[in-house]
């Protein structure tokens, strides 16, 4: 007798995002080894100290990193891809029930942070991750550090970026900055050689 699943969604269920994502997801990993709190140091200066709050740099850059991992270029695609996941959405902490920040906050916050400051931070970060093992390639370049073994992640599936950091910010800007700010790109350029504040976006992003 052929079976047919029957599918009758419910008002209420008592699941969690911890009993969802398999406890070798990559993501899982990612965030046990990789301690992102060093983050709120190293933005302080960019940040004012009154006005509304912005995006927290850990997920902020948390979602560049599952961007760069998830060869995601275009920001609207990588909310949606995030929002979609229920381990990116564990590694971000946003519960179930969550709206994840616009994908034009995400292009704005990168688009006003200082160039050498985005990439500084992204290239330690990525560094982290490859002495912990957790990303190879050919393609990979991170400040000529080896990918070392780590026998610890055996049952880890380790990410393969198609393009190298400096290409992936190269096309992540070309391809959001100017859909953002089209009239101001140049004048923005200039502006991120020094400091600039970074003020809450979120009650703006309608778009």
């Amino acid at each position: 007798m052929i079976g047919k699943k029957d599918f009758q969604p419910k008002l209420l269920y008592n699941v969690s995002l911890e009993e969802l994502v398999p406890k070798d997801n990559f993501y899982r990993a990612l965030e046990r080894i990789l301690e992102l709190n060093f983050l709120y140091k190293e933005c302080e200066d960019l940040y004012g100290k009154t006005g509304n709050k912005s995006i927290d740099p850990v997920v902020f850059f948390k979602l560049n990193l599952f961007g760069y991992f998830e060869d995601i270029i275009y920001d609207r695609e990588l909310i949606k891809r995030a929002s979609d996941s229920l381990a990116a959405r564990l590694y971000l902490g946003y519960d179930l029930d969550e709206q994840l920040p616009w994908h034009s906050t995400i292009s704005r916050t990168r688009a006003i942070m200082p160039e050498k400051i985005f990439s500084g931070i992204f290239n330690k970060v990525l560094k982290k991750c490859a002495d912990a093992g957790l990303i190879e390639g050919k393609h990979q370049s991170i400040d000529s550090t080896l990918v070392k073994a780590n026998a610890s992640l055996e049952t880890i599936e380790r990410k393969t970026p198609k393009l190298t950091l400096e290409k992936y910010i190269e096309e992540i800007k070309k391809e959001n900055q100017e859909k953002v700010f089209p009239e101001q790109t140049e004048k923005i350029t200039e502006i991120n050689e020094g400091k600039y504040l970074l003020n809450s976006m979120e009650n703006r992003d309608n778009l």
